[in-house]
């Protein structure tokens, strides 16, 4: 049996943090209903090149799973279905700014009143309170904010932003992990719950030992390109023919590594004798271990270090990892058919649960696909009563 088989979501979400959320919980059996504007939908709809005969790849990858129907909130008539929608809904999921429900009567307190089981989501950039609640918040920009733009990129080199919308995903995550303690916390209580999840606050916990650095050890993290403040050597280093990354992660491991290399008295070598020892050291251990590491090709090194047990990998494009053996062998890559972009290949849900489906096979919709059907199925609407609300433009 699926996790959430038989759990009714109301999806009000767009861009990025949201949908990714409602994607999971459709993988995890959720039946996900994502409601968009008539007309225009999803800002990401919008969002390219590149698009497949007119459909961006950028809303196709995070609203898999989930059937998609129009409706106006604007207008009294479009805030009465979605009210009749939630009533037999489980979890709504939102990421307008702050306050915009609340101004259109949708706020959690009068959600929670009329419906006390609910589970009401609201990602947002920074939260609804605080100096900077109602802000708005993107991806880049929370980057920024929360730190890791100054962790990112060359020692002497501006700031960058990592090169996935990893705050989005962080959110949207994080707001799945939410609504899945809120529906177990529900069936002992049977009460419903608001679930805050900012851009800020999803991001700020992954700094992990950075933000120790300076909470406990006092000192303000750098820009390192890609070492390790902690460890050495745990970076990248040119081959005669390409780029690799080892992680040499213990005492153990450096020997190893030093007798790959054919320098196996550098275990020894007072200044890298240690690992606190190989940080302080840096420079030196840089200058003495790049050379030799570009001396020969990337493979003979991953084959040799790979025999001896010390982690390393191949820095790869972005195709390269998805066609990789063991992403295959994983089964993480979904095949479906969208009824415009054709048939395709999509990223699925990294859980394996054992005994339950691994990711939803439902291609993303159409804008508005499913709205006659999710309103004759849940609200028993009529044939004439949803040719009157299209002609009024509420769905």
């Amino acid at each position: 049996m699926d996790p959430l088989e038989g759990v009714r979501v109301v999806d009000l979400s767009r861009i990025l943090a949201g949908p990714y959320c409602t994607q999971a919980l459709a993988d995890a059996g959720a039946d996900v209903v994502k409601i968009e504007e008539p007309g225009k939908g999803d800002d990401t709809r919008g969002w390219g090149p590149p698009f497949v005969n007119g459909e961006s790849v950028y809303f196709l990858s995070v609203n898999r799973g989930k059937r998609g129907i129009t409706l106006n909130l604007k207008p009294p008539q479009g805030r009465e279905i979605l009210w009749r929608l939630l009533e037999t809904a489980d979890v709504l999921v939102e990421n307008f700014r702050p306050g915009t429900l609340d101004r259109l009567g949708l706020s959690w307190d009068e959600v929670h009143r009329r419906h006390p089981r609910i589970v009401y989501a609201s990602i947002s950039g920074y939260g609804p309170d605080g100096p900077w609640g109602g802000r708005p918040g993107y991806d880049a920009v929370v980057q920024g904010e929360g730190g890791l733009m100054s962790l990112t990129g060359a020692a002497d080199g501006p700031p960058f932003k990592v090169g996935a919308s990893l705050v989005d995903v962080l959110a949207g995550m994080t707001a799945f992990q939410g609504i899945a303690l809120a529906l177990l916390r529900r069936e002992r209580t049977g009460q419903g719950a608001c679930v805050d999840v900012s851009l800020l606050e999803s991001l700020l916990p992954t700094l992990t030992y950075q933000a120790a650095s300076y909470l406990i050890g006092g000192q303000e993290p750098v820009r390192l390109g890609n070492r390790h403040p902690n460890l050495a050597p745990y970076e990248t280093f040119e081959a005669a023919d390409g780029y690799l990354i080892v992680g040499v992660g213990s005492e153990s491991l450096w020997r190893s590594f030093c007798a790959v290399l054919g320098r196996a008295e550098l275990a020894a070598d007072p200044r890298f004798a240690t690992n606190a020892l190989r940080v302080t050291n840096y420079a030196d251990l840089r200058s003495v271990l790049a050379p030799l590491l570009k001396a020969r090709p990337a493979g003979d090194w991953l084959s040799a270090l790979e025999a001896a047990g010390v982690p390393c990998g191949r820095v790869r494009s972005v195709g390269e990892a998805l066609d990789g053996p063991q992403v295959a062998a994983r089964g993480l890559l979904l095949e479906l058919e969208h009824p415009l972009a054709g048939r395709g290949r999509y990223v699925g849900s990294p859980i394996h649960l054992s005994d339950a489906r691994r990711a939803s096979r439902r291609p993303p919709p159409l804008l508005g696909q499913d709205t006659e059907e999710v309103l004759r199925e849940r609200l028993g609407l009529s044939p004439e009563s949803l040719a009157t609300l299209r002609r009024e433009g509420v769905v």
